[in-house]
């Protein structure tokens, strides 16, 4: 897909995404819509794969590390072909493969489960490991909330991606500035997160995680140092829904009735 098509397929996430969750009684809701547009970029323009062989060799990896966000993956992947979208009605219900916290069982495309916080990107950095020793040319996208990075092994890892020049390897902070039970800046200070990545040997970039050009220019640049690739992608909690944007409460509560009903609509005048 080209750019302007990624906008595109991050509207019809968000209206996937507010259907599944409406109808599975799930939540997550706001960490979900926050990364919708990082997702569309990866697999509307920047991920190599086949969605008629999800097990391709030479094919990029993601992890969602924030697995409580697990529908958007879901959405992605039904709207790129993986499987038909009919099967996210069954999000969330009983005896269903998709979860609230994604899934790798029966579900073609998801590399695999996550949902405690803090184990994604450690997975991710052994699979950029593998593929540097391996002389493998694929590259492993890894995406974590910013309350995440509260997280030690997420740390660890990084010092050993970096001790080991993993390149290949592309992690996006998700920054939304919000976490379960409030504010990341109140809880467990974080800043200046940029500069803590560089000193751990990350090459890093700060953008808008929501501007598709921006997220289109840093993650297609491919291999071009020795450094691990860190991205600060800075969101909006609830990003599309106007009641849900910046309000930590969508961290767990599910849009019905009158709610549901605004929320498609303003995706809908996106």
């Amino acid at each position: 897909m080209s750019a302007p098509n990624t906008k595109d397929l991050a509207k019809q996430i968000r209206l996937s995404v507010i259907q599944m969750v409406n109808s599975g009684g799930s939540s997550h809701i706001g960490s979900i819509l926050s990364v919708t547009d990082i997702i569309a970029v990866l697999y509307g323009s920047i991920m190599k794969y086949d969605q008629q062989n999800p097990d391709m060799e030479d094919r990029d990896r993601l992890i969602l590390s924030k697995g409580h966000a697990g529908a958007v993956v879901y959405a992605a992947l039904a709207r790129c072909g993986y499987f038909s979208t009919l099967r996210l009605s069954k999000h969330c219900k009983d005896g269903s493969f998709f979860g609230g916290h994604v899934s790798h069982k029966g579900i073609p495309g998801v590399e695999v489960s996550t949902g405690s916080l803090g184990h994604g990107l450690p997975i991710a950095v052994g699979m950029a490991y593998y593929a540097k020793i391996s002389q493998k040319n694929h590259r492993v996208f890894c995406v974590l909330g910013d309350g995440e990075m509260n997280e030690g092994s997420n740390w660890e890892a990084i010092m050993f991606a970096s001790h080991h020049n993993l390149s290949n390897l592309n992690f996006i902070i998700d920054k939304n500035n919000l976490q379960g039970c409030g504010s990341t800046e109140d809880i467990l200070s974080l800043e200046p997160l940029d500069e803590k990545l560089k000193a751990f040997g990350c090459k890093v970039e700060v953008i808008d995680g929501h501007c598709h050009k921006a997220l289109n220019s840093v993650l297609g640049s491919g291999e071009v140092n020795n450094k691990p690739n860190a991205i600060v992608a800075n969101t909006v909690k609830g990003k599309g829904v106007s009641f849900m944007e910046d309000h930590v409460a969508w961290h767990y509560k599910t849009p019905i009735d009158a709610e549901y009903d605004r929320a498609v609509q303003e995706i809908k005048e996106m």
